[in-house]
């Protein structure tokens, strides 16, 4: 009788702790990111409640859970709550950070401060979204759709394009929809990719200094991602460089299994996990593969840059590449944190960039100066 009796408390207790696992996720997904990148805002309070509120679940229903348990039956469920506990914040907590961004801004800084004749511009996407950015006039007939990570602005490539227009590039760097001063709602796995460099690559085929045949597309991590699986669709882009590109969707992970074994195929699961949430809480659909978009690339030429110091980032690179070798170049840099090759290696990031690209759209490479 009293095995009976403690059934629908059992049952209660399940689902509040379940409860609670879903609202610590997605008060990690609010409140930590917003308080990092705005301070306390209202976002971020109710973030920080909602993630006050599943702790709070989580430890009253837990409690009862072991309380109703046989007390063999408590060794192995305390774990096995814990893992829960886990499986929620690391797939729920990144879902709904990717699709509830913190506001980001441009800053005062813009390319006439590094010494580049600019214009503001804005331009339409396909589904209705104004996208605002910088355009720096191409003084040799192509130009570059230039690409911004997640969280960021046009501001944080701003170093990149200059080295670009000094080798007479034009450069379109723009906000991403959701980020900086352009519309729309922001979503940091770059789902909206293919629509916001589609509606780049037209605003430059607008252009009277460019050559529809000489539009390339840069991007670093997020920017990265966009770029590539933009140019599987989007015959118009000639060329593709992207740095710190390592995955978007489930499918960009399946390499794990094969070099970490079990822990890999559990990153894979927690992925599979986290993209379906995702699906969930975005009007965007979920792209191509990146190692299938390179392969619809091709023989268009794709030059992959990865941080020596991240080793995820020369396995991913190294996954992408195998769908087309002939087509696709693998630089991993040495000493190298994500997308700051730049940073550590300026003449080599110039030149192998400069030289890739005037190769590959048919330019007569420029020379880097010493």
């Amino acid at each position: 009788m009293k095995r009976v009796e403690t059934r629908p408390r059992i049952l209660r207790a399940s689902l509040v702790f379940v409860a609670g696992c879903l609202v610590l996720g997605v008060g990690v997904g609010l409140g930590p990111p917003y308080l990092a990148k705005v301070g306390f805002d209202l976002v971020t309070v109710i973030g920080l409640a909602v993630l006050v509120a599943g702790q709070v679940l989580i430890a009253v229903s837990g409690v009862a859970l072991l309380r109703v348990a046989r007390s063999w039956r408590r060794i192995p469920l305390v774990p096995a709550l814990l893992a829960v506990v886990a499986i929620a914040v690391v797939s729920i907590g990144p879902a709904v950070a990717a699709t509830n961004v913190p506001p980001t801004t441009v800053g005062s800084t813009t390319p006439a401060g590094r010494g580049l004749a600019f214009e503001e511009v804005a331009f339409p996407t396909a589904d209705g979204v104004a996208l605002a950015g910088w355009y720096i006039p191409s003084g040799n007939h192509a130009a570059v759709v230039l690409l911004h990570g997640a969280g960021s602005t046009r501001s944080s490539v701003l170093d990149h394009a200059v080295v670009l227009a000094r080798h007479g590039y034009g450069v379109l760097l723009f906000d991403a929809r959701g980020h900086g001063r352009s519309d729309g709602r922001a979503m940091d796995f770059g789902w909206y990719g293919d629509e916001d460099v589609a509606a780049a690559v037209s605003f430059l085929q607008t252009r009277p200094d460019v050559d529809d045949e000489l539009i390339a597309a840069v991007g670093l991590s997020m920017g990265g991602e966009e770029v590539i699986g933009a140019a599987a669709g989007d015959r118009r882009i000639r060329a593709v460089v992207a740095e710190g590109a390592t995955h978007r969707v489930t499918a960009d992970r399946a390499w794990l299994s094969d070099e970490f074994g079990w822990r890999g195929t559990l990153q894979e699961g927690l992925d599979w996990l986290t993209y379906g949430i995702t699906d969930l809480l975005t009007a965007a659909d979920q792209p191509p593969a990146l190692r299938a978009a390179v392969a619809a690339t091709a023989p268009r030429e794709v030059l992959l840059i990865a941080a020596g110091d991240r080793a995820d980032e020369g396995s991913a690179g190294r996954y992408i590449q195998s769908a087309s070798t002939s087509s696709v170049d693998l630089w991993i840099v040495p000493g190298t944190g994500h997308t700051d090759a730049l940073q550590t290696h300026p003449h080599e990031w110039e030149q192998r960039v400069t030289t890739f690209l005037a190769t590959a759209l048919h330019l007569e490479a420029n020379k880097v100066s010493p």
